[in-house]
């Protein structure tokens, strides 16, 4: 039967605020999300049948393997009543726990290719909320713009005129579970709703602006994240910040040439993977 394939970015946080603790044990956030070019190639192939199958060529996943991509297509099967199968093949380039959203990105693409292959046509908002039932990405990923987001993330509004910014990204082959770092954060006040007064328009501005209530609590268990963000400033970068809830951090330049340097020569000093990569 027919299939299709979708690239599926990964994304930073430039701002991340705990607001509170909800009474679901979630956390409300404020966020400043943006989408990077990195990106896994998702190929989803439909069948007759109920199975629904993913497969990492180069990753070792155990038979039945029940993650994101696979949770995705059968919320989409089960919501449109389509008996359906379906084989998804995911070539990853994003880390995984890195802190980047592969795994919601992998899972937003599945929404988008599935909604394209039975021709479909939901609006986004829809998708959207299947999205925020697999993970708090998930919805940022199908709403395909920056984004300052609230709630649990699934509340967005468009952030336009960011300025273009060239990146290196840096993970240091360490996976961190994002359910462990807020369940050690401990939020010392509530706070009402963060919000940024003006949008920034210089990579200065944008430098400023970079924070992360999740750092403190990662570098506790994982010093290597402060080791990378000091060797990120001594090899040029503007300003650093870890994405999400870890391990990756990344480092902002100026230009695409500093970045493949900064990007080159850290992978050569400490074998750590890095990329240079620009936003979208």
């Amino acid at each position: 039967m027919k299939s299709k394939t979708l690239l599926a970015p990964a994304k930073i946080n430039l701002c991340l605020h705990v607001v509170s603790k909800r009474p679901d044990d979630y956390h409300n956030l404020a966020m400043l999300m943006q989408q990077v070019a990195l990106y896994d190639k998702v190929t989803v192939r439909l069948f007759a049948g109920s199975e629904v199958t993913v497969d990492c060529p180069g990753l070792d996943l155990p038979p039945g393997a029940d993650n994101l991509a696979a949770r995705a297509a059968r919320s989409l099967f089960d919501y449109v009543g389509a008996d359906m199968g379906a084989k998804i093949t995911i070539n990853k380039a994003i880390p995984a726990a890195a802190g980047l959203g592969g795994g919601s990105s992998d899972a937003a693409a599945v929404l988008m290719l599935l909604d394209d292959l039975l021709d479909l046509h939901l609006p986004c908002h829809e998708l959207m909320q299947l999205g925020v039932r697999l993970g708090a990405d998930v919805p940022f990923f199908l709403f395909r713009k920056t984004a300052w987001a609230t709630g649990v993330g699934d509340v967005l509004r468009a952030w336009p005129g960011l300025p273009p910014l060239w990146l290196v990204l840096v993970n240091p082959g360490i996976a961190v579970s994002t359910a462990w770092v807020f369940q050690n954060l401990r939020l010392t006040r509530l706070r009402s709703e963060d919000k940024i007064r003006r949008f920034p328009v210089r990579i200065e501005e944008v430098v400023r602006l970079l924070h992360n209530d999740l750092e403190k609590v990662t570098c506790q268990r994982y010093p290597i994240v402060e080791e990378i963000k000091a060797r990120l400033l001594a090899v040029g970068a503007a300003g650093t910040l870890m994405s999400g809830s870890g391990p990756t951090v990344f480092g902002v330049f100026g230009t695409q040439a500093a970045a493949e340097k900064a990007a080159s020569l850290l992978s050569e000093q400490t074998g750590w993977w890095t990329a240079a990569v620009s936003t979208i």
